[in-house]
């Protein structure tokens, strides 16, 4: 199994990194802003750089959208996991048109309101997945799994 990683810097890819007993022993690559934080704590991963700001980021939308479909192309993932943000868009509605899995994670600071990425990738998820019972009235499909922390 091939997994893309994909996430802002900061928070989301540090959740992303807390399921390190999930995928370090599966074939995997990063996608993620290219920033010290990310070079650093990456710095023996395979690693694609995308293009930030993204909330609400019209031009970074697209080109991420250009990103996505030639990592993707590139790497021919099995699945695709995030925690957000805007950067996981393209990547879970392209992967979902090439057959792939996608699993998004709400973050963990939300706790009765939805984020706008998980507004947008909610309806074509695999899998989506919670921290809090709360959010379920939020995303009734969802699995809330508990805390990463």
């Amino acid at each position: 199994m091939k997994i893309c990683l994909v996430g802002s810097s900061g928070g989301h890819l540090t959740h992303l990194y807390m399921l390190k007993p999930f995928w370090e022993n599966k074939e995997r690559f990063w996608v993620t802003f290219d920033k010290e934080d990310a070079r650093s704590l990456l710095k023996d991963e395979v690693m694609y750089p995308c293009y930030y700001p993204t909330n609400r980021n019209f031009k970074n939308l697209v080109r991420n959208t250009f990103v996505a479909i030639k990592v993707l192309r590139k790497e021919k993932p099995d699945l695709i996991i995030s925690s957000g943000a805007a950067v996981a868009v393209p990547f879970f509605y392209l992967a979902k048109l090439m057959g792939k899995k996608c699993i998004y994670i709400e973050v963990f600071d939300r706790i009765d309101r939805p984020t706008l990425t998980g507004k947008l990738v909610y309806p074509i998820a695999d899998k989506f997945i919670v921290q809090w019972e709360e959010m379920k009235a939020v995303y009734p499909k969802a699995i809330n799994l508990g805390s990463i922390f």
